[in-house]
């Protein structure tokens, strides 16, 4: 049970062997939730759909943070450039992943909305009445409900990505064959890997607690101890 904080502390420390690569795509992801919320500010059933999308598609869009941390236990230079490319090495896998968590995340868009439609046919408050309406014991059934319909996508994504990417990077291993071996992963080590997906949940969800500005630092630790959890759980 102890694995995921070390893979948690390797991540930090490749993060500072490599800070400006790193942080680079932080501040991307950061970006990109500052870019929706200012885009949906006045719509925050998508604003909250699309923000719980990236998470989503956060196994793919971290594979320039692994292909870091495989430079550094490699002992090569760590180049931006190349990091943002490293998905040719396997551009069929990569492609046809990323269509699958493109689907995913669509899928749970509309589930989102259909949850909010559910909740307040009437109309959607203002953010301020949203949250207060939702902070009220008379809506914590959308809370539940919304929740429990973003937790069975989460979990899906959780069970083919843990250690699906990296593979495909590592290995060049085709999608479904990535696929199987993360599942069968998570089912032969269940308590490690989901205390790790708790992980990524609590240090994700301080960076969107921060308005996305803790996403700078939280995203570049995540990614990077990703890759460190691959090589714990299926070697190199």
């Amino acid at each position: 049970m102890a694995a995921p904080l070390r893979w948690l502390a390797a991540g930090w420390r490749d993060l500072r062997a490599a800070p400006a690569a790193s942080l680079f795509y932080g501040a991307a992801f950061a970006l990109m939730g500052w870019l929706t919320y200012f885009v949906f500010r006045h719509a925050h059933e998508y604003t909250s759909a699309l923000t719980a999308g990236f998470l989503l598609m956060g196994p793919f869009l971290c594979t320039g943070l692994y292909d870091i941390s495989r430079r550094l236990a490699e002992g090569r230079p760590v180049r931006l450039a190349e990091t943002m490319t490293a998905w040719r090495s396997n551009l069929g896998a990569f492609s046809l992943f990323a269509l699958v968590l493109t689907v995913v995340m669509l899928v749970w868009a509309r589930a989102a909305l259909v949850t909010f439609a559910l909740f307040f046919s009437s109309g959607m408050p203002s953010l301020s009445g949203f949250l207060g309406q939702v902070a009220s014991p008379e809506h914590w059934d959308f809370v539940v409900a919304y929740f429990a319909v973003g937790g069975v996508f989460a979990t899906i994504v959780f069970a083919l990505s843990v250690v699906s990417v990296p593979l495909m990077l590592a290995r060049g291993t085709d999608t479904v064959v990535a696929a199987i071996t993360s599942v069968r992963a998570l089912a032969a080590n269940p308590l490690p890997l989901l205390f790790w997906a708790a992980l990524i949940v609590l240090v994700v969800g301080a960076g969107f607690a921060t308005f996305f500005a803790g996403l700078l630092v939280a995203v570049p630790v995540v990614g990077h101890a990703t890759w460190h959890a691959y090589v714990d759980v299926v070697g190199e």
